[in-house]
């Protein structure tokens, strides 16, 4: 694994963006693996380091979160500047075609990215989101998105991400321990807190009514898998159903006692993803 960087832009000028780099550079697009709200790139290090041997797999921070810059106008945390600073990291990659691996706003940026015309993704992964977002399911996220929290000790940090988390499925101590030790940010009174800006959930807030982007998934052509946790409250049964007859017809796997969303950490999960993108 190699830490990189490269310069997004918005209308306050250049910011930060980091990502994680594994493998090395094949014949094979690149794989790109893009995290939800909260979330950052270190999410992928267990699907990253299963795929690195034949692919080069880049893991990026989306501004506002991980090791990227925070933006000084929280208004800008959007698609629009999302979809920018994965242009660009497309462009770095310096591939005429990439594979995306998306969980939750990381499948939108992809559903989005894939739904334009002369696209570069070839094959599509989206990980427990769908072109229908109630109002209630977004209204749940925003509520822990936008809270500042604090702890005195690691283990305090913990104990809070597996309550707040504990739709991703994840049963292993182990786990949960690396996954909150790439979450965490020490401040300068010796206090923990999670690595992300929470005014990154200001427009989630603003949200007054149900999200449809049905038109821009019927407009995706390239191949695409779409992964369900079966207790998910964001990707319905329903719209996954939709999701398989509907623009390119998603082949569909769903994982039991898992919700919102799948942690692409477990071997059955990780197995469909290399399946799919013909690993």
């Amino acid at each position: 694994m190699r830490e990189q960087s490269f310069l997004g832009q918005s209308i306050l000028g250049f910011h930060r963006v980091a990502y994680t780099e594994w493998g090395e550079n094949t014949d094979k697009p690149p794989i790109i693996c893009v995290h939800g709200l909260t979330r950052n790139g270190r999410d992928f290090d267990w699907l990253a380091k299963a795929l690195q041997d034949e692919r080069r797999v880049l893991c990026p921070d989306i501004v506002g979160r991980g090791q990227s810059d925070h933006l000084a106008d929280p208004s800008l945390y959007g698609y629009p500047q999302y979809l920018s600073d994965m242009t660009a990291l497309i462009a770095r990659s310096g591939a005429a075609e990439v594979d995306w691996v998306g969980t939750s706003m990381g499948g939108l940026i992809g559903m989005l990215l894939a739904a334009q015309p002369n696209s570069p993704i070839r094959r599509l992964v989206i990980n427990d989101v769908g072109p229908f977002l109630s109002l209630s399911a977004l209204q749940r996220i925003a509520t822990y998105a936008g809270q500042d929290v604090f702890f005195d000790d690691f283990a305090a940090l913990e104990a809070h991400m597996r309550k707040i988390y504990i739709p991703f499925g994840i049963r292993n101590d182990a786990d949960w321990q690396r996954l909150a030790k790439t979450s965490v940010v020490i401040l300068p009174d010796g206090r923990l807190t999670l690595n992300y800006d929470t005014a990154i959930a200001a427009n989630f807030k603003a949200l007054k009514a149900d999200v449809d982007l049905w038109p821009f998934y019927d407009k995706i052509r390239c191949p695409t898998l779409v992964l369900r946790g079966a207790q998910s409250d964001i990707l319905t049964d329903a719209v996954t159903t939709d999701m398989t007859k509907r623009g390119p017809k998603a082949e569909r796997i769903d994982f039991e006692n898992v919700g919102h969303a799948p942690a692409l950490i477990d071997i059955d999960q990780i197995t469909a993803i290399k399946n799919f993108l013909r690993i």
